[in-house]
């Protein structure tokens, strides 16, 4: 089974496989740095094309850095997104665990019923 062929999860996580299915885009980061972060396009945008996630890196004055940074968000990303839940089994509970708290609840609205003031005559 050809995993790139399909748009659902599981998504490949292999980064040879990533990197022929995203987009790469570069641009200039902003925040301090003055006139080199200005000059360079250093921050990297990371497009999955197949599950449309988008991770950015502009955290470092290095292209390749963020570039790198930008795949292991990648990988994280899908990483949570392949992951299944397991399923919930459908639970009730045991005749004396009713019991036990039916109990608990005659105990309690008696003690309340006590608890009201009555009137004298």
């Amino acid at each position: 089974m050809e995993h790139s062929s399909h748009s659902g999860p599981p998504y490949d996580l292999a980064r040879t496989l990533l990197e022929r299915q995203v987009r790469v885009e570069t641009f200039r980061a902003s925040g301090p740095g003055g006139q080199h972060l200005h000059k360079t396009e250093s921050a990297v945008r990371l497009t999955h094309l197949p599950s449309g996630v988008a991770v950015t890196a502009s955290g470092t004055r290095s292209q390749a850095r963020n570039r790198e940074i930008a795949f292991e968000r990648l990988t994280d990303r899908l990483r949570q997104l392949n992951r299944r839940p397991k399923p919930r089994k459908a639970t009730k509970p045991s005749r004396a665990a009713k019991a036990r708290r039916l109990e608990s609840k005659k105990r309690h609205s008696a003690l309340k019923r006590r608890r009201t003031a009555r009137p004298e005559y």
